[in-house]
């Protein structure tokens, strides 16, 4: 996957960059794996606003991921590598020997026609899930689960990757892309490989428009508003707030917001000093 640069045809043009979709071999997805998106707008079952910035957007079809990887001892081979519009990795569609087709998200070197398979005896290649217990030390890893069998939820956006950094008794300890070393029970599955679409990071929107269709709206700083409505506003022309930024509701930009000490002893080491 590579990143296409346009020509400054216009001023948004100028800066504007996009991936050049050449590792995508289908143009829709497989039927029966997708669903519709219920979009909020960033409303509650209230109608109100509890999430700013939200609305719009393109429409999108949903894909169902298979993150469990639990069909275990099936081989399955890659039939498509497709863009999926809800995430930043790109998918594989998957045929398992059975018939059955699932989603699964492509890690970078997964090409059609490979085969990938699930559970302890699966070869060290990427695509393949494993246990944690199962693949060797620093090998480079995602789609992590954090319970047995509830699914994989660290290591899914594009380009990132864990590694094993080590294992003792139950617990083993894997290095996050933050730089945090977090204890995962060595009966969790793992995918081995890194994320496809590492180039993702270095893609240029080049224009506001962009980001609308993604559903963000536009953002609003606070020294520009009125004091009724934010601690920074107001002020005789044009004032820089006077006081450390802080939200709509004035709780300080930058204090630790984590209160879940029940998971405090699966944390090695912290991703900041």
């Amino acid at each position: 996957m590579g990143i296409r640069k346009y020509k400054p045809t216009s001023p948004g043009r100028r800066f504007q960059s996009a991936s050049d979709h050449k590792d995508i071999t289908s143009d829709s997805p497989h039927k029966g794996l997708t669903k519709p998106v219920n979009r909020t707008g960033g409303r509650n079952n209230t109608g109100r606003v509890t999430s700013w910035q939200r609305g719009g957007g393109n429409k999108r079809t949903l894909r169902v991921i298979d993150f469990k990887r639990d069909k275990v001892g099936i081989p399955a081979t890659v039939k498509t590598i497709e863009y999926d519009p809800n995430r930043s990795a790109r998918i594989a569609l998957v045929n398992y020997k059975d018939g059955e087709f699932r989603y699964i998200i492509a890690p970078e070197g997964l090409n059609v026609g490979d085969v990938v398979m699930s559970g302890p005896l699966a070869e060290i290649k990427p695509g393949n899930a494993l246990p944690i217990k199962e693949i060797p030390l620093g090998a480079m890893i995602h789609n992590i689960e954090l319970k047995v069998g509830g699914g994989a939820k660290l290591i899914r956006s594009a380009g990132t990757s864990a590694q094993i950094v080590a294992r003792e008794g139950e617990y083993a300890q894997i290095k996050m892309p933050s730089g945090e070393v977090r204890l995962v029970m060595t009966t969790c599955m793992a995918t081995i490989g890194q994320v496809s679409n590492v180039q993702h990071e270095n893609i240029s929107y080049g224009k506001a428009g962009r980001n609308r269709y993604l559903g963000k709206r536009p953002h609003v700083r606070g020294v520009a508003m009125n004091p009724v409505d934010h601690p920074l506003g107001g002020g005789e022309g044009k004032a820089s707030g006077g006081r450390p930024a802080c939200t709509p509701w004035g709780v300080p930009e930058g204090i630790k917001t984590r209160h879940n000490k029940r998971t405090d002893i699966f944390i090695v080491k912290r991703r900041s000093k």
